[in-house]
């Protein structure tokens, strides 16, 4: 008997050593016609073990790619991908993601917020633009409440605005204030009340369209049952006629 522990490791565990047997024998053979054609039966095989990936985008691509790694890059075969080589594939690194450039500071208001400051003071001075500001205000003390469940002062709201638009909206000495905290945390609560009752909706509309589903099934298979039943029937009358 032969153990697992005795045989080489296989390169790509997934495939099982049926399949790397089978690289291993297709190095082997010296026709090129037949080397070809086994590869290709390879190739079928392992696309049998990954139904679930047929529609992925270049999945072919990639099943002749393993078909190469598996075989260690030494299969003279024709392939009708660019054959890969063992530096691109196996010792390649994957590309350096950068960090963002720039590093926003109260990033709990998010980038939207930074978009309605830039566009709110170009706007011509005047009731709507004031109305703007506190239009932003606001949703900034909901974007803050949201991050931070306590309660927050107007003015802490007003020193950030002010901070975020480089000093050119200053709500700091206004009378006028914002939404209360209060209010706002019951709206939060409410919106996240209704999403999870939405959400059950929605479960219970699908359960009750996969119980209605079943319930058309057994009728049909009930129908049928009968059918035959009936055909039988005739079908016995007929023969006692003869």
């Amino acid at each position: 008997m032969e153990y697992n522990t005795l045989r080489t490791q296989l390169i790509i565990p997934e495939y099982g050593r049926h399949i790397q047997e089978m690289v291993d024998y297709c190095k082997t053979i010296t026709d090129e016609t037949e080397r070809n054609g086994f590869a290709e039966i390879i190739i079928e095989v392992m696309g049998e073990l990954n139904p679930h990936l047929r529609d992925v985008p270049d999945f072919q691509h990639k099943l002749w790619d393993q078909l190469f790694i598996m075989a260690e890059f030494d299969l003279d075969v024709r392939s009708p991908y660019p054959i890969p080589t063992k530096k691109d594939t196996v010792n390649s690194k994957p590309n350096k993601v950068n960090y963002p450039q720039s590093i926003y500071k109260y990033r709990y208001y998010g980038h939207n917020i930074r978009k309605m400051i830039d566009v709110a003071i170009t706007w011509e001075e005047g009731e709507k633009r004031e109305g703007l500001f506190f239009a932003i205000a606001n949703h900034m003390k909901k974007c803050y409440l949201l991050w931070n469940k306590d309660t927050v002062e107007d003015q802490v709201i007003f020193d950030h605005l002010y901070d975020l638009s480089d000093g050119k909206i200053d709500l700091r000495q206004v009378n006028d204030q914002l939404v209360s905290s209060d209010k706002m945390n019951n709206n939060n609560s409410n919106h996240q009340s209704n999403t999870n009752r939405n959400n059950q909706n929605h479960r219970n509309n699908n359960n009750n369209n996969n119980r209605n589903n079943n319930q058309n099934s057994n009728n049909r298979n009930n129908n049928n049952r009968n059918n035959n039943q009936n055909n039988n029937r005739n079908q016995n009358v007929r023969n006692n006629k003869g």
